[in-house]
């Protein structure tokens, strides 16, 4: 591959990447339940020792228009402008092992020409094994553990942990390109779909992103710090049991899931842990609603309302 044809560029780490680490890809995009994949990405590069060895090229891969920078106006003039950023990293655990990260956006564009590239990659540094992160909204309470579905042919990890085995067509992401190529390749390689209640789909949801994880850990051994997301997971939670409590309906809402995440767990003979055996579902709008000043201010402390941010 000649130096114009690729969308990236390396820095002066590139060299000094081991062979045969493990790959973690966590990308923001068309579903992020609970900001799972930006809250995972924050945390990571923010909590652990890390350099850049890709960075891609955002004018090729990004649609500006859907995702505009951020900028800082300071009275008068732009200050400060911060663009997306998509790239590979070599990172170190809590116990200096180290292991490739990919974190940043979803490409709107180029598609095949960015998974062949993240392959072409891969190659080079022998990755041993890849696993991948994203959350969808489901029917399930607060109250339980976050489930996952596991994807990929890992049968250890399928068979360990994967709570809802559906047949089912659904829209992809560049990610599920990839888990399929690296499948064909006979490649190690587990995605996880964390399975996060749809009344907080739309917040910053700590325990999406300890989810996220726990179940990294699992697949790779990778020990990432977490004690900060914990504790800010037990005041989330603890704030919304507080608003539970003092509704009767939302109990009822919130009981319902319980009582049908239960009989599901118990292996009723239930297809899913979607909808009861009459196909029923407490509307998402009816939690929402009587969470919402709770809601309004978990982004940045700010005053907008759930359907501000959507």
């Amino acid at each position: 591959m000649n130096e114009t044809d690729r969308l990236y560029q390396t820095t002066d780490a590139f060299g000094r990447v081991p062979s045969g680490l493990d790959l973690v890809v966590s990308l923001t995009g068309f579903s992020d339940a609970g900001s799972a994949a930006s809250q995972f990405n924050e945390y990571a590069l923010g909590a652990l020792t890390s350099e850049p060895v890709a960075v891609f090229d955002n004018d090729v891969l990004l649609d500006y228009r859907a995702r505009r920078p951020i900028i800082y106006f300071n009275q008068d003039h732009v200050s400060d402008y911060s663009p997306a950023k998509l790239q590979l990293s070599l990172a170190y655990d809590d116990l200096q092992q180290p292991f490739l990260l990919l974190t940043g956006y979803e490409p709107d564009f180029r598609w095949e020409g960015f998974i062949a590239q993240v392959l072409d990659l891969m190659d080079q540094f022998e990755v041993a094994s890849t696993t991948w992160v994203h959350a969808i909204p489901m029917p399930v309470p607060h109250t339980r553990p976050i489930g996952v579905t596991v994807s990929g042919n890992r049968s250890d990890l399928i068979e360990s942990m994967s709570v809802w085995r559906p047949h089912t067509q659904v829209p992809a992401n560049v990610l599920h390109l990839l888990e399929f190529r690296l499948a064909a390749r006979g490649a190690d390689v587990s995605g996880f779909a964390l399975l996060i209640p749809h009344y907080l789909a739309d917040t910053e949801y700590p325990s999406a992103a300890l989810a996220a994880i726990d179940s990294i850990s699992a697949a790779t051994g990778l020990i990432l710090p977490t004690d900060s997301l914990r504790e800010d997971g037990r005041e989330f939670v603890s704030r919304i049991d507080e608003q539970v409590a003092g509704n009767e309906e939302l109990q009822r809402l919130v009981g319902t899931l319980e009582e049908r995440y239960d009989t599901y767990m118990e292996g009723s003979a239930l297809k899913s842990p979607l909808v009861d055996s009459e196909g029923g579902l407490p509307s998402a709008d009816e939690i929402a609603a009587e969470l919402e000043k709770f809601l309004a201010g978990r982004r940045g402390g700010d005053e907008r309302r759930p359907e501000d941010w959507r």
